[in-house]
């Protein structure tokens, strides 16, 4: 009979716990939470496939639950046809927030601002924790940004130091798993106060929900510290020391210097894209609309989702000087949305069945009977992390979750802005370790996901049972506002 991967799973996980730890086994994975980090990496690079493919799957589930639920299937593949592009602009925001993070990220004047930072830590230990605070401290301004940022601050300071290059570059993670969704580029809080990219069924049942009822709540950003403090004490605390560290030396690994100046230009043609002016006006064009915009509306109602990323890209466009080398950094950063690209699309046909069929009704009303306005908050809560493992998407699956979600928040009298914000808080729990959103990070570090998701795992059984009593208890201090609709 064939030994089934769930078995062998959980046998290789047990004998790692109970035996003397096997000298191949890094020195980090000798206690017990490292231990089972390793085992889970292993598993899961050999048998979690491709998150597209949880995609596909997820597809067909609400195809046949639609079936079951009374849809024709005419009607099923017509909701899925005509929804499969009606998320573009959105997915298009999506890809700009990398894009716009790395070319800030690498350009001249912020990567000599990151070479200063490598030089303040002293201690390895110091340097773990600094690079996760940095992490975390700049994923509430742009998750793209603080991924590249984070990731080049731990590749320059493991050059200069002994310092485990597997903790440094797990701490250069933690902001995409703990509080990006709380921050200036949550997708799902950005999308909610955006009327443009609003699915039309979120729309009916929510309405808008401004930054001011989630990401700018006190709540929020006590949340968001919290998680801060907690994540880099974790990260300090699981730093591998004396002769059981793995520099960046014992990977054999090397580095091409950033700071190498812009090749010269060589055709007559190319001299406008070593033109400053040219990228210059063109900033300033863009800083000129969001004045505009910022005037009339303020700057709270003017942040949603295309006005920051057009800030970034300006911002890109300035710090790079040359519209040649901001292009260079946009091709360097393209193949990190590629997941973007193809998914989306895939979870805007699901979203449109599950809101043309039956099953968002029927989710919303099974939400409403096992829960009270009390349980609400956990539940969710609990729900959001598990999916997230399977679609490793922010913006996308809170397309997918929302009209339910929110149907049921409706039905228990539960504050929306917070609903949105305790999606936000859980769903990044499984990033820590889900090698989806690594891709940029690794390709940075030039290291595998099963490197760093042992150290993602211990934060995760730290944070989580933080995480839910949060969520419960700031829960309480809301009250139920009904959503107003847009006219």
């Amino acid at each position: 009979m064939e030994w089934h991967p769930s078995r062998r799973f959980i046998t290789r996980i047990i004998l790692r716990i109970m035996s003397t730890p096997n000298p191949s086994v890094n020195s980090s994975e000798h206690g017990l939470f490292t231990r089972l980090g390793a085992s889970l990496s292993d598993w899961s690079e050999r048998w979690f496939p491709d998150a597209f493919v949880f995609a596909l799957l997820a597809a067909i589930i609400v195809f046949v639950a639609g079936l079951i639920l009374g849809s024709t299937l005419q009607q099923l593949v017509t909701w899925f046809g005509t929804g499969f592009w009606s998320f573009v602009p959105f997915t298009m925001q999506m890809v700009v927030v990398v894009v716009s993070g790395y070319v800030v990220a690498s350009s001249p004047p912020v990567y000599k601002l990151i070479v200063k930072l490598a030089g303040v830590p002293k201690t390895a230990r110091g340097a773990v924790a600094y690079v996760a605070f940095i992490s975390t401290f700049t994923s509430m301004i742009s998750y793209g940004l603080s991924l590249i940022f984070a990731g080049f601050l731990a590749r320059e300071i493991a050059q200069r130091m002994k310092v485990d290059y597997r903790a440094i570059g797990a701490a250069a993670y933690l902001g995409l798993g703990s509080i990006w969704a709380l921050g200036l580029s949550s997708s799902a809080a950005l999308m909610m106060a955006s009327k443009g990219l609003i699915p039309a069924p979120v729309l009916k049942i929510s309405g808008i929900i401004p930054l001011d009822a989630t990401i700018y709540t006190w709540q929020s950003l006590l949340t968001a510290g919290i998680l801060m403090l907690v994540s880099v004490l974790v990260a300090w605390l699981t730093v591998p020391m004396g002769d059981n560290v793995r520099t960046v030396q014992s990977f054999g690994l090397t580095f091409e210097s950033m700071q190498a100046p812009l090749e010269k230009r060589e055709k007559p043609g190319e001299w406008l894209e070593y033109f400053p002016p040219l990228t210059l006006v063109i900033a300033l064009m863009g800083f000129g609309y969001l004045w505009t915009v910022i005037s009339e509306k303020g700057w709270l109602q003017a942040l949603d989702l295309p006005n920051y990323n057009l800030f970034f890209l300006m911002v890109g466009l300035v710090l790079h000087w040359r519209a040649r080398s901001f292009t260079k950094a946009v091709s360097a950063a393209i193949p990190a949305t590629a997941g973007i690209v193809i998914q989306f699309p895939f979870y805007a046909g699901i979203a449109a069945i599950i809101g043309g069929s039956p099953i968002s009704k029927t989710l919303a009303e099974l939400f409403v009977k096992v829960t009270t306005p009390d349980t609400y908050p956990i539940l969710v809560s609990i729900y959001s992390a598990v999916l997230g493992l399977f679609a490793p998407s922010g913006g996308g699956k809170w397309i997918l979750e929302a009209p339910y979600v929110l149907q049921a928040a409706i039905d228990q009298k539960v504050n929306l802005g917070w609903v949105v914000q305790i999606y936000n808080t859980a769903e990044a729990l499984p990033n820590l370790v889900n090698p989806f959103w690594m891709l940029p990070l690794l390709g940075i570090l030039k290291l595998k996901a099963r490197d760093l998701v042992g150290f993602g795992l211990v934060q995760l059984f730290v944070h989580t049972p933080i995480v839910l009593f949060l969520m419960w208890l700031l829960a309480r201090t809301f009250t139920f506002v009904p959503p107003v609709m847009p006219p």
